[in-house]
């Protein structure tokens, strides 16, 4: 997985990350950001590289989380979409 492609698309904007959790292995949807137009807290956004982990504003938590590469099922720009 290219994760340039994500961080980009988080700092344009909504990206929906679906990803399995590690503690529950539960499948979890996540609208989150690294756009400060967007977020409801001012973000201080460093230039970061990691192979394993993603760090990004969840909005429906309104706190940080970080996410395991591996873990990641599937993203795309946008809030959640209907089922």
């Amino acid at each position: 997985m290219e994760t340039k492609k994500i961080v980009d698309a988080l700092k344009k904007g909504v990206v929906t990350v679906v990803f399995e959790k590690l503690d529950t292995g539960e499948t979890r949807i996540m609208p989150c950001t690294l756009n400060n137009d967007i977020s409801e807290t001012e973000m201080i956004i460093k230039e970061y590289s990691s192979p394993d982990t993603l760090i990004m504003w969840a909005l429906d938590k309104k706190a940080w989380r970080d996410v395991r590469v591996s873990t990641i099922i599937d993203w795309y720009e946008g809030y959640p979409k209907e089922k």
